[in-house]
């Protein structure tokens, strides 16, 4: 498997990737993401901003996700353990429903864990749906740590925050 930065001309396969995801996610009761987002208009914007990463199989987009130091303004509620300002965020990561429970995930985070060492940061951190506990286990097993909740769309339950410091 291959991760690297996303170019333009992997939105329409990127998409497809997203569309297994949410249509595994609904599948499964989890009601975290829709037909409207992820949308190709954010996941454009993420590309532009080369924040996008994707994971790749025999050149099949399988997983991805943008890491960059932008956190919704609702994060500030949160009392984060580190306080150095020194983090990147994980936004919007997923997997081709073929590809759950084979690692993918895994790997994507760490390869943020060592972008954070790279660049020479402390943290990470993310949020992740209340209604969706396989993601929640999944970086609770990863060892991030759960911080609070905050209110981070309309007519959606409760995000969950979630923090690594990184050594």
């Amino acid at each position: 498997m291959i991760i690297q930065k996303a170019q333009q001309n992997d939105l329409e396969n990127i998409m497809r990737m997203y569309h297994s995801c949410v249509s595994g996610m609904i599948k499964n009761n989890i009601d975290q993401w829709d037909e409207s987002y992820p949308n190709s208009e954010v996941i454009s914007e993420d590309i532009k901003a080369q924040s996008f990463y994707v994971a790749e199989v025999d050149n099949k987009i399988i997983g991805g996700v943008n890491i960059d130091q932008l956190q919704d303004q609702s994060y500030l509620d949160i009392n984060w353990k580190d306080k150095s300002g020194h983090f990147l965020v994980v936004h919007r990561l997923g997997i081709n429903e073929e590809y759950w429970n084979k690692g993918i995930g895994k790997s994507i985070m760490n390869f943020a864990e060592e972008l954070v060492r790279k660049k020479n940061l402390k943290s990470i951190r993310l949020d992740t749906y209340s209604g969706n506990p396989k993601a929640m286990n999944f970086y609770r097993e990863l060892g991030y740590e759960e911080l609070g909740t905050i209110d981070l769309k309309p007519n959606k339950n409760k995000y969950h925050c979630f923090e690594k410091i990184i050594k």
